[in-house]
């Protein structure tokens, strides 16, 4: 008899192996590879942050034919859109051109995957997907949108919300030989061939970013090096296009290989630039007539006709005072997007500054052209502020509108939108208006002021510090939803030091008052003062200099969990005692201002930790039965 063959099993086994599905691919994989429905990963052996490029198509998805839009969609300005691709801000690139969009790549709050994070604010209809594969080309997913947004719903996502969008890009490695790293999402036709050709470099090169080709399906984002700064030398995809920005004339012919027009071309070119030249400097001697004729009145230079060109010259001419000052100096770049108003404008908006025009401190409610806007009057250099607030924009942040230079008085104005309802210390402290800020609303501004931090501090870069968050740093609009105002002490990078104190009392964190010490946790730090102001009616430090934060750990903090409950009913807002507020929401919102409030920084929460909480504290209230918490003479609670 045949004994049975004992490799049976071992095929059986082969077989079974072999039926099973491909992996899919990791996000810690080491061989190169296109991007992954996250991103490309995070590497040791590569610098981040770093400058990056996305190459995007003009003119589709409704986003308009205009650098200022593009950039407004990818949280640049137009003049970094147009520098990076060799052209003038008043071009109008045409439909369908390619452009190298400059992007800030990094890895931000320790992320595993390299982006450059975008706001877009969601309109009715709007989903991840719809958003990525259209107006952002295929150049995010939608899964990595959903990781980076862990508070929101994708299925619920409320009209006017702002979402981050991660753009994903990379920072390159030595081994890369490249300036720069420049997201291309491959379309259909396209070969590794063609797209090397494109960017002129090798066809290997892209094989070492990403693998074999075989893997790179359409509309896959890949990576492809650039060998050269972008603006000295363009690839041929963006500068063969450049020409359909500003068409050129019927007749004219180019003959690539006719040496006399090559000839000729130079000839041309010269003769343009020695007119240009010429006509510069006739224009200096101009200005210098003109400068010599005012005398020594200290005005600013301004390029165009005042402040409606937009360029800022640093003030140096003589008369002392704050016409010696730089009151904005290597910002105009920044600026590019923000309207520069005139003097005359605010002065007419604002009654010429009057008293009744003040809102609190040097802000004033302007009225301009039908508009009504907040102006900052300040007498210092905006620079550094300028240059914070054009990198950020959030419907949970007050959004800069524009500026103003007054040269002759050394007056800096920058212009907000104006936000209706005033400041949130404004509504606490008076009893009127306390009574009609319920806790549903009390949450809700929570949130926002939670979410708007979260923005500044995990998907910026540099990371921001706003350093002077309080409640009258809080504005309220029509909605009554929170926005964070006054960016003047604000500063970027993370673990500074500093031996300048400068804060408000009872929101000042230990180790910055000790240290000097400038984190992101001295934020949060003051982010739990806030919560406590919420749910108490009180300042953040009483007339005795005593701050809420040590009376919230006396009365409230120390004690059974099992008593938290009970402890926070007779410590909050007399106001919110008469009303439906359920008892486990705001304890929940009190234990999150415990965490922020630990005098360890490290062991204090992120903001995106402190978001999801809170969200969850509002699911509370949402399933909220109506039982109601209110104190009896034994500060027990009480069911209604």
């Amino acid at each position: 008899m045949a004994r049975p063959p004992r490799l049976l099993p071992a095929l059986l086994l082969l077989l079974c192996l072999c039926a099973l599905p491909a992996p899919a691919r990791s996000q810690n994989a080491t061989a190169p590879a296109p991007a992954s429905v996250e991103g490309f990963n995070c590497s040791a052996s590569r610098a981040y942050p770093c400058q990056a490029y996305a190459l995007y198509r003009a003119g589709f998805a409704g986003v308009p034919l205009d650098f200022a839009a593009i950039g407004d969609l990818f949280s640049v300005s137009r003049f970094m859109v147009a520098h990076a691709n060799n052209l003038s801000t008043s071009a109008a690139p045409a439909s369908g051109q390619p452009l190298l969009v400059p992007l800030q790549c990094g890895c931000p709050s320790r992320s595993r995957n390299a982006y450059a994070p975008t706001q877009y604010q969601i309109i009715h209809g709007d989903t991840y997907w719809i958003i990525s594969t259209t107006k952002l080309q295929n150049l995010t997913q939608y899964q990595a949108v959903q990781r980076v947004n862990p508070t929101l719903v994708p299925t619920n996502l409320p009209d006017g919300v702002m979402v981050t969008f991660p753009v994903f890009c990379q920072c390159p490695a030595a081994a890369d030989n490249a300036t720069a790293l420049v997201t291309y999402v491959m379309q259909p036709g396209d070969t590794y061939a063609s797209v090397a050709a494109a960017f002129a470099v090798d066809a290997q090169s892209l094989v070492s970013l990403n693998g074999p080709e075989s893997r790179a399906g359409q509309f896959a984002e890949i990576l492809v090096p650039l060998r050269r700064q972008v603006s000295e030398i363009l690839p041929p995809i963006v500068r063969v296009n450049n020409a359909s920005a500003t068409p050129a004339s019927p007749n004219t012919t180019v003959v690539s290989n006719d040496r006399d027009g090559v000839v000729t071309g130079l000839a041309v070119g010269l003769g343009v630039v020695g007119a240009l030249w010429l006509l510069q400097m006739l224009l200096l001697a101009c200005l210098c007539r003109r400068l010599k004729a005012k005398g020594r009145r200290g005005d600013a230079v301004v390029s165009g006709d005042g402040v409606e060109g937009g360029r800022l010259a640093k003030s140096s001419s003589g008369g002392g005072g704050a016409g010696e000052r730089f009151l904005v100096s290597d910002i105009s770049e920044w600026l590019d997007k923000y309207r520069v108003f005139k003097v005359e404008e605010l002065e007419r908006g604002t009654g010429g500054f009057d008293d009744a025009h003040l809102i609190n401190g040097s802000v004033y409610k302007a009225n301009i052209d039908g508009e009504v806007f907040a102006v900052k009057r300040m007498k210092w250099d905006a620079c550094e502020e300028l240059k914070i607030l054009q990198k950020v924009n959030h419907s949970n942040l007050v959004k800069l509108e524009g500026f103003c230079i007054n040269s002759a008085t050394g007056d800096c104005f920058l212009v907000y939108e104006y936000v209706e309802n005033g400041s949130l210390d404004l509504w606490l402290l008076d009893r009127d208006r306390a009574r009609r800020l319920d806790w549903r609303a009390r949450l809700h501004i929570a949130l926002d002021l939670a979410h708007g931090l979260q923005y500044i501090h995990e998907h910026t870069w540099p990371r921001v510090v706003h350093k002077d968050i309080k409640s009258s740093n809080v504005l309220l609009d029509a909605r009554m939803r929170a926005k964070i105002a006054n960016f003047g002490l604000a500063k970027t990078g993370h673990n500074a030091v500093t031996t300048h104190i400068v804060g408000t009392q009872g929101y000042i964190a230990p180790e910055y008052l000790a240290d000097g010490l400038v984190t992101t946790k001295m934020d949060v730090f003051a982010y739990g003062v806030v919560l406590l102001e919420l749910v108490s009616g009180r300042e953040a430090a009483d007339e005795t200099g005593e701050p809420l934060w040590a009376d919230a750990e006396d009365r409230v903090f120390r004690g059974r969990d099992e008593r938290l409950e009970a402890r926070v009913a007779a410590w909050m807002d007399p106001a919110l005692a008469g009303q439906t507020c359920p008892p486990g929401s705001v304890a929940s919102v009190v234990s999150v201002a415990r965490a922020c409030l630990h005098k360890d920084p490290s062991k204090r929460p992120s903001m995106v930790d402190v978001a999801y909480t809170l969200s969850k504290a509002d699911e509370h209230f949402a399933d909220y039965s109506g039982e109601s918490v209110s104190v009896d003479g034994s500060s027990e609670i009480a069911a209604r």
